[in-house]
């Protein structure tokens, strides 16, 4: 249990930097698709030597879970080019609200009071984050919400995979994978993959492995709902970091928007 904990707490604090990376290098002038396209590169460049025998039976899910994670990165690099960080970070805790809309139409699974309240709660708390003043801001939640709809998606591919052939080699495909998908995006986009700063480049591709590799030792180790609104804690870290590293406006409004989020997301899987 404590290494799941500490899983736990690396995927969180990993995942609000790679995000804060991912906005400096968009500011900087770098195209979302190009970003998305060289941190899958360095990640099969460090890892793909890694690994080991695998069936063949598990492609189709390993293309799925390549083309939902390369979009749903794509579409978080986009956001936060034209977005705020504070902003768009608390928005991922509808993520648990996406699974059980889904549930209702494919599981017939009828949302109980509970479900109901934290419905509540993070629709709720999206009036003291959400700060839209133009047509930017509100492309930029668009391109939030198709991502975590996609990541959301993708973590039940994740968790599959893991089962048929361990954390570890799951890691692997999912860099493999997203590579593939990731280079399509590129060459639709025509954007030259040019590198705009490569220490923040660097940077970037360490947290996204260090992010994506956490996120797979918890799956492997505990419930995806559970290990999702525990994931949710990441908010108020993001919400902290945008206002101070890209002096975002609005802290204490947003910070208190984050929490009713996260309770919600709690209450939503938790109960």
């Amino acid at each position: 249990m404590l290494y799941t904990c500490i899983g736990i707490l690396i995927r969180i604090f990993s995942n609000s930097y790679l995000n804060v990376f991912q906005k400096i290098l968009t500011n900087k002038g770098q195209k979302s698709s190009v970003v998305n396209f060289y941190t899958y590169l360095g990640l099969c460049l460090t890892c793909i030597w890694f690994l080991k025998d695998i069936s063949a039976g598990i492609i189709p899910l390993v293309l799925i879970m390549g083309i939902l994670g390369a979009a749903g990165n794509y579409f978080i690099i986009k956001a936060l080019s034209i977005g705020e960080l504070s902003t768009l970070a608390p928005i991922n805790s509808y993520k648990p609200v996406v699974a059980l809309i889904f549930g209702i139409f494919f599981l017939k699974e009828i949302p109980s009071v509970s479900a109901i309240l934290a419905i509540l709660l993070i629709i709720a708390g999206t009036y003291f984050v959400l700060d839209i003043h133009g047509k930017a801001d509100r492309v930029a939640i668009l391109y939030r919400v198709l991502a975590l709809i996609c990541s959301g998606t993708e973590a039940i591919f994740i968790k599959k995979i893991i089962l048929l052939c361990g954390a570890a080699n799951c890691f692997i495909l999912w860099s493999i994978s997203g590579l593939i998908f990731s280079s399509l995006f590129v060459l639709i986009s025509k954007n030259k993959p040019v590198i705009k700063d490569y220490k923040y480049q660097i940077l970037l591709i360490l947290a996204v492995g260090i992010m994506q590799y956490s996120t797979n030792f918890v799956f492997a180790r505990m419930n995806v709902a559970y290990a999702l609104a525990l994931f949710q804690l990441s908010t108020l870290l993001s919400v902290f970091l945008g206002v101070n590293i890209f002096h975002e406006q609005n802290f204490k409004k947003k910070i208190i928007g984050s929490l009713i989020m996260i309770s919600g997301a709690m209450i939503l899987i938790l109960l």
